[in-house]
């Protein structure tokens, strides 16, 4: 008889363990087990790491002013493209604008670092808080506002990107050192604020009519209430800041008053003024009147009773009206409906 060798026993010429026969797991299988959950452990902290990082940068970038800020390029290009609108330069228009505005988002929180930490409403902001390097978040600001006037000069126009660039140096080299000097930073703010639906404009049509001055006074008109109102909410926090907003310096003087219903008042004809020079119908000269007078009405509440409350029923009015306005205006106009 031939005695089999135990190396050629069994499938594969070898003989299985009895622990392997009976499923129970050895040293060695358990140190692979071990190493393949380390692995896939470190896999996963790496892609919640990345995720984090992400919505911090995302953060640095004041999504919902950003967005803003979209909308109003593109009510202008909208009016600018006329009957000729180019999908390609509209997207253009819109991603380099939004480029510029994240780029100076970013740069303004790097600026305003040691302010964003004294103040509750912004001391968990990604400087402040730790979770974003200074200095990443200064090249962070730079490439994206390089990368937004470089995208508007080449696939839209030189006007348009120029407009970017004034948006961009008015906010940072004005409007933001200004804050900490003189209630005059909120005028001076509003003029770069309500530069992009000229840029949209001028992406369009390579000029700037008076069609493109009034959505710029739409615009500039209508911070001042909306800056006011959130001025008044967080004042507490801006004067431990030192920011000097016309809600800090007189509080319960008649300026502050006076600033926010003259605007308020001033953006009744403004805002009709499309109707007359042929941009829209009747339909938005109608809803465009009703919502001025809810805008006056809250305005007119705060400024005679002075509160938390009736402070962030304008926030909220403010909020509302601009987008509401647009969509009238855009979809009742001329342009839309030949």
């Amino acid at each position: 008889m031939v005695e089999r060798s135990p190396e050629k026993a069994g499938v594969g010429g070898s003989i299985p363990s009895l622990a392997t026969f009976c499923g129970i797991p050895t040293a060695h299988s358990m140190e692979n087990k071990q190493e393949t959950a380390v692995r896939w452990l470190g896999i996963q902290t790496q892609v919640l790491t990345a995720g984090h990082s992400l919505r911090e940068y995302f953060q640095l970038t004041k999504p919902r002013i950003t967005l803003l800020i979209a909308i109003s390029t593109a009510v202008g290009y909208f009016y600018g493209s006329a009957h000729r609108f180019q999908a390609l330069t509209f997207i253009h228009a819109l991603l380099g604008t939004v480029l510029m505005a994240a780029g100076a988002a970013a740069l303004n929180q790097w600026y305003e670092q040691d302010l964003d930490a004294k103040m509750e409403r912004t001391k968990s902001r990604p400087i402040p808080a730790g979770s974003i390097e200074t200095s990443h978040a200064l090249l962070f600001g730079i490439a994206l506002s390089l990368l937004g006037v470089l995208d508007l000069s080449m696939f839209t126009n030189a006007l348009a990107a120029v407009l970017g660039l004034l948006t961009t140096v008015g906010y940072l080299f004005a409007y933001t050192p200004l804050k900490r000097k003189s209630p005059i930073c909120t005028t001076i703010g509003a003029l770069p604020g309500a530069i992009p639906p000229l840029i949209g404009f001028a992406a369009a049509s390579g000029r700037l009519s008076l069609q493109a001055w009034v959505l710029f006074g739409i615009l500039f008109f209508w911070q001042f209430p909306h800056f006011h109102a959130i001025a008044w909410i967080y004042r507490k926090d801006y004067e431990r800041a030192g920011i000097r907003m016309l809600a800090v310096v007189r509080p319960h003087g008649t300026a502050f008053a006076l600033e926010i219903l003259t605007t308020l008042l001033l953006l009744v004809p403004v805002t009709l003024a499309p109707t007359f020079l042929h941009m829209a119908g009747k339909t938005y000269l109608f809803a465009a009147f009703l919502l001025d007078l809810a805008f006056l009405y809250f305005g007119w509440q705060l400024s005679r009773n002075r509160n938390h409350a009736r402070a962030r029923s304008l926030l909220l009015a403010s909020v509302i009206y601009l987008p509401l306005l647009f969509a009238f205006l855009v979809f009742d106009s001329a342009i839309f409906t030949i």
